[in-house]
């Protein structure tokens, strides 16, 4: 099977090639709405785009090609597309309004809101710029030295896309290395960027610019985990994911799986438009429970819902902590998988920053949850996906209401599924 080219990867690769000097191609890439968007972002934006089901081919205009939009540019659910168009923008010459659904409107943008601001950017919003619809007059930027508080791809990433119409350096520090694919396609870019011990360096406004390329976008890797996942608790099962994105700050998942006695395989290691990728062939194992500490969390940090379903199936007791940058995903992760697997007979304790899970396993196999008729997505495509997993190991039935959101990331993610259900049957 194959999943989705890699959302957060197709988000970058649209923003970069927008800028790049002439004609782009991008292969493989993800058509979940959160990307959708993003691309009809760059065409409100003044970017020719062309869309088949299997290549956007992209026009860019160079650095300073982007022009005014006629209207509020909706990122719909992508948090990753709103916060990377605000550093984006925040350098232009022209003024621009964001917003997103309501999901959008309730996530904390002040995040990256903040740190622009000391860049120059002017920036407004409900609640003193803390929410979207954000309205950015396009301003002079200066470099900063910013240090987050906390490990986030998408501060970073806002923060860099800013820098690169700042005067002057801007350097960014986070407290643990999180997911680098911009700074991987600045470097196959030829964008000139540095990393100093635990800071990444890039100056501003670079004399010359990139040229349009050709980018294969490997699958998703969190499109890939319900799959691991899967294939790992339902009997019987041996599958084959192609072609995925192996970055190893997204990898995690393979991490605490393995620990977990999963049986995952790596074939044919590679590298594309300057990814890493592989085969992953993954047979049923039974688990076991583990301790899940921060430091692994800005590496599992989508894969958090699948995650639980693992958990809660394996035999002993998983325990989570500094988790708490899940209570502000598309929906408070911890205490809708809390809820939910509870439904469905997981014993689950929630914590502020985690939670603790006694699985239903025992000695040499997994467990089984009761199903639900009431299962929620919450409007969450990661929690829909990761029910109908765990609906998979289940005694009962199981109804997952309000799935439409899974479209915002894997499109067909059903019909994927009962291929490989047929498969077994």
């Amino acid at each position: 099977m194959t999943v989705p080219g890699d959302k957060s990867v197709t988000h970058r690769a649209i923003i970069l090639t927008a800028l790049a000097e002439g004609l782009s191609t991008l292969s493989s890439y993800c058509r979940g709405e959160d990307c959708l968007n993003t691309m009809r972002a760059f065409q409100a934006l003044g970017i020719r785009i062309d869309e088949t089901p299997d290549q956007l081919t992209v026009h860019g205009k160079g650095f300073w090609g982007l022009t005014e939009p006629n209207g509020p540019i909706d990122c719909g659910n992508s948090g990753t597309g709103i916060r990377l168009l605000t550093g984006l923008l925040a350098g232009q010459d022209f003024f621009t309004v964001l917003t997103g659904d309501e999901s959008i409107r309730r996530r904390p943008m002040g995040r990256v809101v903040k740190p622009l601001r000391e860049m120059g950017a002017m920036i407004a919003g409900r609640k003193g710029g803390e929410l979207a619809p954000l309205a950015i007059s396009g301003n002079r930027l200066h470099g900063v030295e910013y240090t987050s508080p906390v490990a986030s791809a998408q501060i970073k990433s806002s923060l860099l896309l800013a820098g690169l119409f700042a005067e002057g350096t801007t350097r960014f520090t986070e407290p643990r290395l999180s997911r680098d694919h911009t700074e991987r396609m600045f470097q196959f870019l030829g964008i000139p960027l540095t990393r100093d011990g635990g800071t990444v360096v890039l100056q501003g406004r670079p004399s010359v610019g990139w040229a349009g390329t050709v980018m294969v976008v490997p699958g998703d890797f969190s499109a890939a985990a319900f799959f691991i996942v899967g294939a790992t608790i339902i009997p019987g099962s041996d599958i084959t994911i192609r072609n995925v994105g192996m970055n190893p700050t997204r990898t995690g998942l393979i991490d605490v799986m393995n620990n977990m006695g999963a049986n995952i395989h790596l074939l044919s290691q590679r590298e594309e438009t300057g990814e890493p990728v592989a085969d992953l062939r993954v047979t049923s194992a039974p688990l076991r429970g583990m301790t899940i500490g921060a430091d692994l969390i800005p590496q599992t940090i989508d894969e958090f819902p699948i995650l639980c379903v693992a958990a809660a199936v394996a035999q002993g007791e998983t325990v989570i902590t500094g988790a708490e940058e899940l209570r502000v995903k598309e929906s408070d992760r911890i205490a809708t998988m809390s809820a939910e697997l509870r439904a469905m007979g997981a014993q689950i304790t929630e914590k502020p920053d985690g939670m603790v899970i006694q699985g239903l396993g025992q000695a040499g196999r997994n467990g089984r949850l009761t199903g639900t008729l009431k299962g929620h997505s919450h409007g969450d495509h990661r929690v829909a996906m990761s029910l109908a997993m765990g609906g998979l190991t289940a005694s009962t039935s199981t109804a997952v209401a309000d799935t439409g959101c899974i479209d915002t990331s894997f499109p067909n993610f059903e019909r994927t599924l009962a291929t490989l259900l047929t498969a077994v049957a």
